[in-house]
C-alpha cells in the first residue's frame, strides 16, 4: 500500500479519536481498547506509532517537494508508514494515544502491559535516526499562591507572579551549561486584570536528562530553587508531578544490527541518538526496544513542520528490511 496516500488522508484529521477511526478502517482485523489505542495481529514483536500530535492539524500546504502542516511528520508520517505495511505472522501493529504533551505514554504503556511483547519498536522520527536510548523526563506544574488585592490599595502585598518570575529565572540559571539535560517552561498563567494583584501564578515545567540519577538530582535542585523563590516573596507554593518517562537503554545487539542492515538498503548508516518515544514504555519494563525513523523532514512541534512525501517510501522499505533482518520478513 502507498504510505503517501495514507499521509495525505490522515494528516489533516484532528484528534486521536478521528485518527484512530481512520486507522481502524484501514487496518485488517483492527481492535480498540478503552483508551483509544488501535491494534491488530498476534506475536511477540510490537510495532508502535502514536496517533496524537502536539499542535492541531491544519490544511496541508505544498512548497516545492515539501509538504507542510503541524503534525504532518510527528507522527502522521510514522502512522502512515506503519499502516502501509502488509501484516505478517509474529508481529502486532499498534497505534497509540497519549504519547505527546501530558499523555505520559498512557497508550503505549497500556499496550505493553496487555500484550506482553518480547520486543518493541516505535515507528517515529527522521531517517536515518535510530533512538537507542530513552531520554528521561519529569513534567510538573508549579503554582504560587497569595491573597491578591488591589494594585494600589493593597500595594506591597506579596505577588505570586513575581515569585514565579524569580523561580523561573533561578531554574534557567541552574540549567545553563547542561549538555545532557534540558529545561522547558510553558503555559504561564497569572492574574486577570492589570490593576489587580494576582492570587495565583503557575507554569508547566519539563526536565529531561539522559541519566536517571541526573534527572532525579536536577529535579530536587529545581524544587529547592522554586521553594526558595516562594519563601523570598512570602507566598505559598504547590507542586504537582504530571508525568514521568524513563531514562535508559535496552536495545540488544540484534536490534541495532537489524537497524544498520535495514538502513543500508537505502544507502544510509544509522544515526544512533537518545530520544523520548513510545519505546520508553518497554524500556522501563526491561523489554528490548528502540525507535526507528521512517521519513525525512523538519520543524517538528511547530506550525512549519514539513516532510518530503516520497521519503515515506524509503521509510517503508527500511521498516520492511528491519523486519526481515529480525527474521519476521
Amino acid at each position: 500500500m502507498d504510505p503517501v496516500r495514507f499521509l495525505l488522508e490522515l494528516a489533516p484529521l484532528a484528534g486521536e479519536e478521528a485518527r484512530g477511526e481512520y486507522v481502524a478502517r484501514h487496518l485488517p482485523g483492527a481492535r480498540r481498547d478503552g483508551l483509544g489505542n488501535v491494534f491488530a495481529g498476534e506475536g511477540r514483536l510490537l510495532l508502535l506509532a502514536h496517533l496524537d500530535t502536539v499542535l492541531p492539524p491544519t490544511p496541508l500546504r505544498r512548497r516545492g517537494e515539501r509538504l507542510y502542516g503541524p503534525g504532518v511528520g510527528d507522527n502522521s508520517a510514522g502512522v502512515a508508514v506503519l499502516l502501509s505495511l502488509p501484516q505478517r505472522p509474529g508481529v502486532v501493529w499498534g497505534f497509540t494515544v497519549g504519547e505527546e504533551g501530558l499523555g505520559n505514554l498512557r497508550g503505549a504503556r497500556a499496550l505493553v502491559e496487555a500484550l506482553a511483547p518480547r520486543v518493541v519498536v516505535a515507528v517515529d522520527g527522521y531517517l536515518p535516526g535510530v533512538v537507542d536510548r530513552a531520554l528521561g523526563s519529569l513534567r510538573f506544574r508549579v503554582r504560587y499562591l497569595g491573597r491578591g488585592g488591589h494594585a494600589w490599595g493593597d500595594r506591597g502585598t506579596p505577588s505570586p507572579v513575581f515569585a514565579l518570575a524569580e523561580g523561573l529565572a533561578a531554574l534557567h540559571a541552574l540549567f545553563q551549561g547542561q549538555e545532557e539535560a534540558s529545561l522547558n517552561a510553558s503555559s504561564l498563567r497569572g492574574g486577570e486584570a492589570v490593576n489587580a494583584i494576582p492570587k495565583e501564578a503557575s507554569a508547566l515545567l519539563e526536565i529531561r536528562a539522559l541519566a536517571p540519577e541526573a534527572l532525579k538530582a536536577l529535579y530536587e535542585k529545581a524544587v529547592a530553587a522554586l521553594k526558595e523563590a516562594a519563601r523570598r516573596h512570602g507566598v505559598e507554593m504547590a507542586l504537582e508531578v504530571l508525568g514521568e518517562r524513563p531514562a535508559g537503554a535496552t536495545a540488544t545487539p540484534e536490534l541495532l544490527r537489524a537497524a544498520e542492515e535495514a538502513l543500508a538498503t537505502i544507502g544510509e548508516r544509522p544515526l544512533f541518538q537518545p530520544g523520548s518515544t513510545d519505546a520508553g514504555a518497554a524500556i522501563e519494563r526491561g523489554i528490548p526496544a528502540l525507535a526507528l525513523g521512517v521519513y525525512r523532514g523538519g520543524g517538528a512541534h511547530t506550525e512549519e513542520e514539513w516532510v518530503l512525501p516520497q521519503s515515506l517510501k524509503e521509510g517503508q522499505q527500511v521498516l520492511l528490511a528491519f523486519l526481515e533482518a529480525l527474521g519476521v520478513g
